[in-house]
């Protein structure tokens, strides 16, 4: 029986995202389920995830994209039918670390001058990637055509999802794969280096030339990851 791949996507992004890769797992046999993040909250957002992994029966293999990497680390707590976890240009937080403290532990990243600002009633913010920079930042190597509608569909990231801390990662228990890019601009490459290191990943692949949207410009090589981790 082969696990169900749980596809779990990150900020400025959506379940589509995962559209390539999809179709190379379900080629392979996989049952797929591309999990809808809500990019609220992270302990918020974790429940969502978590939820979801209830109703599923038979291992599972959890995958995260971005912030979604920290949403599957604390998403699998209490689920003994995880069986490994995937980051693909993912956080990966250790316990009281928030994503906007990892992005800014090491340089690199030009995240921060590309935002615009939303403010909601509720006191919070979200954060939309600025749509004439989102090629360049997020997705510079796929083709401009695909980035304009990407920009266009992306779902924004809450200041609150932003700021919260994670709860005790699952990565200390679970076994981890680690894919991430080399021009990655959201996330720098040195803290993708350190939390694939931190967390004993048992592979760990770098991209050569690749930009932060590796689920949509390399589906090929993420997919290979997923079976890998899978087997």
């Amino acid at each position: 029986m082969k696990p169900t791949i749980v596809l779990v996507h990150g900020a400025f992004a959506e379940s589509a995202s995962w559209g390539g890769v999809i179709q190379r797992l379900r080629a392979d046999g996989f049952p797929v389920v591309a999990a809808p993040n809500p990019l609220r909250s992270l302990s918020g957002d974790a429940a969502v995830v978590s939820s979801l992994l209830a109703t599923i029966s038979g291992p599972v293999v959890l995958v995260g994209h971005s912030y979604g990497g920290a949403v599957i680390s604390n998403a699998a707590a209490g689920h003994d039918h995880v069986q490994a976890l995937v980051f693909v240009a993912a956080f990966a937080p250790e316990v009281g670390e928030s994503i906007g403290q990892l992005s800014g532990r090491f340089p690199g990243s030009t995240l921060g001058e590309t935002l615009q600002e939303v403010p909601l009633p509720d006191g919070t913010v979200d954060l939309y990637i600025r749509q004439e920079k989102f090629h360049q930042q997020f997705t510079a190597d796929v083709p401009a055509e695909r980035a304009a509608v990407d920009a266009a569909a992306q779902r924004p990231l809450n200041t609150t999802a932003l700021n919260e801390g994670s709860g005790e990662p699952a990565w200390k228990n679970l076994p981890s794969w680690f894919i991430y890019p080399e021009l990655d601009r959201n996330i720098p490459l040195a803290a993708h280096r350190f939390m694939a290191e931190r967390a004993g990943a048992r592979i760990s692949v770098e991209l050569a030339g690749a930009s932060h949207a590796i689920p949509a410009s390399q589906p090929g090589p993420v997919a290979d990851v997923i079976v890998k981790a899978a087997g």
